[in-house]
């Protein structure tokens, strides 16, 4: 796992948190529900959670599919066709 996939998940998490956070204040303040209601809103918020990290794990990253060495060499041919 890359330091910028960490980053996401933990972002995330703190992004879903305070979701999380602002939908039980709204219940509680101005929005009678069922007890029930705030499980369901916990397990909504747990499953969009994890739906959006493995969509973004999935995502390929077209860096790593280049070797580094190719792509400096690259990155060298195509400025001096530029000049």
């Amino acid at each position: 796992m890359k330091k910028k996939d960490i980053t996401f998940i933990i972002g995330l998490t703190i992004l879903m948190g305070i979701i999380w956070m602002i939908g039980e204040v709204v219940m509680g303040l101005w929005i009678a529900v069922v007890p029930k209601a705030h499980i369901f809103w916990f397990a909504l918020i747990v499953a969009i959670t994890l739906v959006v990290s493995v969509w973004h794990s999935m995502i390929e990253d077209k860096s790593d599919l280049e070797e580094p060495k190719r792509a400096k060499y690259e990155r060298k041919v195509s400025r001096r066709r530029k000049k």
